[in-house]
């Protein structure tokens, strides 16, 4: 036999497989506004919605590790709802509630058991539930704000090694290295300097405007704050003139508003101040009524459990009473008496028969046998 190479996957292959993943999240977004999570909650179908509650729990439970066969559609649903709720008390859960409230496939009791499936599933797959931890939030580390007054001599040097990085020669290269203060303490004698006066000045004016110093403008900035503060305070006064005369005009209509509801309900309370206490009085007397409803009820419950004993009694007599009086009234006993009687005659008439069938017989028999013995005789006498 050969052997089977291993199949080689593609690259295409592997994204088709990834993609698959990808688009069944899109899917269940969709299922999600399609409201398909209240499925078992609302009643839209019931036949079609007990068969799908029954091939989900039925997959549930094969999560839980049992053996539960596919439900079909044309299955007896009093058969199916009993292996659910079977394959649910194995699995601990408890069920305090008729089986009949299932046939529907939606209710609380359906989403119950569905939850209590899916908890055991679960737990069975060593799937372990955490709460959510919200992200910490970083602390934004603060910036050094550099003073616009001050020049930041890093960036000035880097600005101007990169536009004299073409030109070969770095005699034209001003370096801001040599203009940082020495750490060392200068000494008296080192102020004296070879070079000339004139000749520096003039050497600062020609690399004078080659220094480009730019300034960071930050969102930060108390200066820039203050300028929208100043912008914001002046739109706030140019809105609040005619803002402040609708908000007083509104406030007085809600005023006048409020003040008409009270002055009504001030109105209907009197008016209807009588009304209301009759309201209160018959209340206490319906309140009455139904104490004494629930204790009159509470007799007749334990009469009516009295009735049904004495009903089921008196069907129990009524039965026997039936039984009897047919009895009395059939003939059938003195009628197979009679064929009885009537069969033993004839069997008695057959025995006469045979009896003197067999007397005949019998003379006969006697008659032959002393003929022969006569005969016999006779020859013995005639023989001396």
């Amino acid at each position: 036999m050969m052997r089977e190479e291993p199949k080689i996957i593609s690259e295409k292959e592997q994204e088709f497989s990834y993609e698959a993943f990808a688009r069944m999240e899109d899917l269940l977004d969709k299922l999600k506004l399609l409201k398909y999570e209240y499925y078992f909650v609302v009643v839209k179908n019931p036949g079609e919605q007990f068969y799908l509650f029954t091939l989900l729990a039925a997959w549930l439970i094969r999560k839980c590790g049992k053996n539960f066969e596919q439900p079909q559609e044309f299955d007896d649903p009093n058969d199916t709802i009993s292996k659910i709720l079977d394959a649910a008390k194995e699995n601990g859960m408890s069920v305090d509630f008729p089986p009949n409230k299932l046939k529907q496939g939606v209710g609380e009791h359906v989403v119950h058991i569905l939850e209590n499936l899916a908890i055991n599933a679960i737990k069975k797959n060593n799937i372990i539930l955490k709460k959510p931890k919200p992200p910490e939030e970083k602390e934004e580390e603060a910036e050094i704000l550099d003073d616009e007054s001050e020049i930041n001599l890093d960036r000035v040097e880097e600005e101007m090694i990169a536009a004299y990085s073409d030109d070969s020669d770095e005699e034209n290269i001003f370096r801001l290295d040599d203009l940082k203060p020495a750490k060392r303490e200068i000494q008296p004698t080192e102020l004296k300097s070879d070079i000339d006066e004139e000749s520096w000045k003039l050497e600062v004016e020609r690399v004078l405007p080659q220094l480009k110093v730019t300034i960071k403008n930050d969102s930060r900035d108390w200066r820039s704050h203050l300028e929208q503060m100043k912008l914001h305070k002046g739109n706030i006064e140019d809105c609040l003139g005619t803002t402040k005369t609708q908000l007083e005009k509104l406030h007085k209509e809600i005023s006048i508003t409020l003040e008409k509801v009270g002055n009504r309900e001030k109105y209907f309370n009197r008016e209807l101040e009588n009304t209301l206490e009759d309201y209160r009085n018959l209340q206490d007397q319906l309140s009455k009524v139904k104490d004494n409803y629930k204790n009159i009820s509470s007799g007749v419950a334990e009469r009516n459990r009295e009735l049904y004993k004495l009903s089921d009694k008196l069907e129990s007599v009524k039965q026997q009473m039936e039984e009897r009086g047919s009895s009395m009234t059939d003939g059938t006993p003195l009628v197979n008496i009679k064929k009885s009687v009537a069969k033993i005659k004839a069997e008695i008439i057959d025995m006469d028969v045979r009896i003197g069938v067999l007397e005949c017989i019998l003379l006969q028999t006697k008659i032959r046998d002393e003929k022969l013995i006569e005969n016999e005789f006779g020859q013995q006498i005639s023989v001396f």
